[in-house]
């Protein structure tokens, strides 16, 4: 018998943001951003294995979850990264986690915030990578004008449970393997989030500024922002991800300054779901050796 999960965090609003954090204990701080479509009960289960490590904050990005719609309507990658910023001011330096667009936005704050970042883990990071595939394809099609809010308003029209199951073959490598407990919770806020008059548009928004920095040049570029990183890095990949290529690690070995690489052979998109305890184990190495000053060597 599947043991039943955990249940979220709680919640609380830290300036315009909505934030779950795990109670106080550990001195050491971790903030966690999720990606596109998703929020912060993404993270509920990798934050129970490292409860006794860091104490946790998930946010919800502006427009996801249960924060609202930025004030200035700015969804951009840029825009994203100045409210993690603005959380992890509050928080004092933390271990950064980030997964798809949420480990574009944390490649941009601990580019610009060193200060602010004691090491950085990503999952999946979504970092502009131009060969076609399925999955980014169907990103780039919400992010078109006036295709984008169409595809919206006809999705709302099919079940949530159906829009739920799609999502989750997608970014999960084995669709079986998800709690029904999980699943349920999904459906029920996909359900809430129909109600709210700014969901569709910060998704698509969301979609918009994500494929806009697969086109930036210049310094901007976030692959040169992630040559400017300078905390010891964790990259996540799962070989079954269907939405980042798992070549794309190579690149980032190349690229960040002090990165460790780790391919999952059986994770997907979201491996922080799908397997907690690995991911724990990874990145719980990585704040050991972050709090001991020895940098990861490459892999």
């Amino acid at each position: 018998m599947v043991a039943e999960p955990i249940p979220h965090w709680p919640g609380r609003t830290i300036g315009s943001l909505h934030v779950r954090s795990t109670p106080e204990g550990p001195a050491e701080q971790a903030v966690f951003v999720h990606g596109l479509a998703g929020s912060a009960t993404n993270w509920t289960d990798l934050m129970d294995e490292l409860k006794d490590t860091v104490r946790g904050h998930a946010l919800d990005l502006p427009g996801a979850g249960f924060s609202p719609a930025p004030a200035d309507g700015d969804y951009t990658v840029a825009g994203h990264a100045r409210s993690v910023i603005g959380l992890l001011e509050h928080t004092g330096p933390a271990h950064l986690f980030g997964n798809s667009l949420g480990g574009a936005v944390s490649v941009r704050v601990a580019a610009s915030r060193p200060d602010l970042v004691r090491s950085l883990t990503l999952v999946s990071p979504a970092l502009p990578d131009l060969v076609p595939r399925y999955g980014p394809a169907r990103v780039a099609a919400a992010a078109i004008p006036v295709l984008g809010e169409w595809v919206a308003g006809k999705l709302q029209l099919i079940p949530a449970e159906q829009r739920v199951s799609a999502s989750m073959a997608m970014v999960w490598a084995d669709v079986q393997a998800v709690h029904p407990v999980r699943l349920r919770d999904a459906i029920d806020e996909l359900r809430r989030r129909d109600d709210l008059p700014y969901a569709g548009q910060a998704m698509i928004a969301s979609a918009r500024g994500i494929v806009a920095e697969y086109f930036r040049r210049g310094e901007d570029n976030l692959w040169r922002q992630a040559a400017r990183v300078e905390a010891p890095t964790l990259i996540l990949h799962g070989r079954h991800d269907r939405l980042v290529r798992p070549a794309m690690a190579r690149r980032a070995w190349r690229t960040f300054r002090n990165a460790r690489i780790v391919l999952l052979p059986t994770a997907g998109h979201v491996a922080m779901m799908e397997m907690p305890q690995v991911v724990a184990a990874e990145a719980g190495r990585l704040i050991r050796e972050t709090r001991l000053g020895n940098a990861p060597l490459p892999s």
